[in-house]
C-alpha cells in the first residue's frame, strides 16, 4: 500500500513553486523523495526557496516569467536541458485580479488569460516530448493543473477574469486529457478554495474575515498544505494512474453550497 502512493525518484516540476499552493505541493513531492524543479518570476525568490527545499531532499530552481509565450519555452527548454523525461508537471503559476463590475479593466482579462490558460498550455505542450519519455501503460506521465473552485461556482468576490480563466483551465484539462490519453498522459485539475497564500492573504490576515471564510466551509477550517500536498502525490502516484480529465475541488465542501 505504501508502494501504491509512492513517487518517489519522479521528476516533478512545480510552477509557481516559491510560495502559497505551489509551494506546499512542491514541499510534499520533496519530502516524498522526488525531484523537484520549482520555478518562479523572481529569480532570487526561486534560489533561495529551492535552496530551503532541498534541506529535506532535492530542488532545484529554474526561474521564469510565464506571462509570454517565451517564458514558457524558455522553462520548457531549460528543463529539457536538465533531464531528458518529466514525470509530472505541475501548472501552478496563476495571477488573480479583484475591481468592482463597472470599473473592472480590460488589462485584468488580457493579463489573467495570459498568466492562467495561455501558459499552461504553451508549458504542457512544449514539455510534451520529456512528458512522453516518461509515460507508460502501467505508469503514466501526469500533467496537474491549478484550477480554482471560483471556476466552479460564483465567486464570493468580484474577480470576474479569474473567475473566467479558471473555469478555462478546466476545459483544457478535460481537452488535454482527451487528447493525451492515447499517449499514457493523463491530465487532471484540482480547484483548491481557501489556502494560506499571497492571493488569500488580504482575507485571511484580517481575523474577523477570516472567520466570515471558515464559517462558509462545511468543513470549518481553511486547507492546511498536507490537503493540497496529498492530492497531488495522489494523483502523481500509481493510486492516481487510472484517472484522468478530472476536476478535483479540494475545499471543505464549498462546492457543496453549488
Amino acid at each position: 500500500m505504501t508502494d501504491l502512493f509512492s513517487v518517489d525518484g519522479k521528476t516533478v516540476l512545480v510552477t509557481g513553486g516559491s510560495r502559497g499552493i505551489g509551494l506546499m505541493i512542491a514541499r510534499g513531492f520533496v519530502q516524498a523523495g522526488a525531484r523537484v524543479i520549482i520555478s518562479s518570476r523572481k529569480a532570487e525568490v526561486c534560489e533561495t526557496v529551492a535552496k530551503e527545499l532541498s534541506t529535506e531532499g532535492h530542488c532545484e530552481a529554474s526561474p521564469a516569467d510565464l506571462s509570454h509565450n517565451e517564458g514558457a519555452e524558455g522553462l520548457a527548454a531549460a528543463v529539457r536541458e536538465r533531464t531528458d523525461r518529466l514525470d509530472v508537471l505541475v501548472n501552478n503559476a496563476g495571477a488573480t485580479w479583484g475591481a468592482p463590475l463597472e470599473s473592472y479593466p480590460e488589462a485584468a482579462f488580457d493579463k489573467l488569460w495570459a498568466v492562467n490558460v495561455k501558459a499552461v498550455f504553451r508549458l504542457t505542450t512544449a514539455l510534451l516530448p520529456a512528458l512522453r519519455a516518461a509515460a507508460s501503460a502501467d505508469d503514466p506521465a501526469r500533467v496537474i493543473n491549478i484550477g480554482s473552485v471560483d471556476g466552479i461556482r460564483v465567486p464570493w468576490m468580484e474577480v470576474y477574469a479569474y473567475s473566467a480563466t479558471k473555469a478555462a483551465v478546466h476545459m483544457l484539462t478535460r481537452s488535454l486529457a482527451h487528447q493525451l490519453a492515447g499517449e499514457q498522459i493523463t491530465v487532471n485539475a484540482i480547484a483548491p478554495g481557501p489556502f494560506e497564500s499571497k492571493m488569500m492573504a488580504f482575507a485571511l490576515d484580517d481575523p474577523a474575515s477570516r472567520s466570515a471564510i471558515e464559517q462558509q466551509v462545511p468543513l470549518g477550517r481553511v486547507g492546511r498544505p498536507e490537503d493540497m500536498a496529498g492530492t497531488a502525490i495522489y494523483l502523481a502516484s500509481r493510486a492516481g494512474a487510472y484517472l484522468t480529465g478530472a476536476v478535483i475541488p479540494v475545499d471543505g465542501g464549498i462546492t457543496t453550497h453549488g
